[in-house]
């Protein structure tokens, strides 16, 4: 499978942790979004939203990291690994999906609106969005009190590989998250049960050039 990527990319990084936990392996290539490798024609025909990651298997295209995650376990993953990363009993898999939802539209886009726009917009810091990021902290937190992963359960599951990766990125950004103990215990258990953690680590310093400038 061709996977388009960028390593500073939390989404991207968490389809490759996926994959590694299901046993595939990516073709990866690597897509410069600042040279507009993004807006070639032969991208556009594969993605007509030129974002990354972007996944290709066998013609068939897909966008969208958590959309990608759930079909590699859905196609490619064991009965021995499926139950935990993505549960087939609709209860578990609907809090899986909660918290993939949340990581997407709550904790990983209130990270972006606050540090994007000083880093690509040369924006002001906003001191209203950075309030925003604690209390989706405090949410997570909340989700993490008595459990040992973010969906509940015995085994972490895509919800746990997205938001580690998610938080990977805060740590890199110089964001401060120890005040939120659940959080903290949950993030330090990761690397040692996530595959392709460390690969997780080394991608994301690839974003810390962009954070060394942005208002903490």
């Amino acid at each position: 499978m061709d996977f388009y990527y960028l390593p500073g990319s939390a989404p991207c990084r968490a389809v490759q942790m996926t994959a590694a936990a299901v046993g595939v392996e990516l073709n990866l290539k690597l897509t410069d979004l600042m040279k507009g490798e993004h807006m070639k024609p032969e991208f556009l025909k594969l993605n007509p939203q030129h974002c990354v990651p972007t996944l290709v298997d066998s013609g068939f295209a897909l966008w969208e990291s958590r959309a990608i995650m759930c079909y590699l376990v859905e196609k490619y993953g064991k009965p021995c690994n499926n139950d935990s990363l993505y549960p087939t009993d609709p209860q578990k898999r609907a809090i899986v999906n909660q918290r993939l939802y949340f990581d997407m539209g709550t904790l990983y886009q209130r990270f972006g609106d606050y540090y994007y726009p000083q880093i690509f917009e040369g924006a002001p810091a906003n001191e209203a969005n950075f309030a925003k990021i604690g209390e989706a902290l405090a949410f997570l937190d909340t989700f993490l009190e008595g459990e040992r992963f973010v969906a509940g359960g015995n085994g972490y599951s895509l919800a746990d590989i997205s938001l580690y990766a998610t938080l990977t990125t805060f740590e890199v950004a110089g964001y401060d998250f120890s005040a939120y103990v659940n959080v903290l215990r949950w993030y330090k258990s990761m690397p040692e049960l996530i595959p392709a953690s460390d690969t997780n680590r080394s991608w994301a310093e690839a974003a810390r050039p962009f954070f060394d400038k942005v208002k903490h």
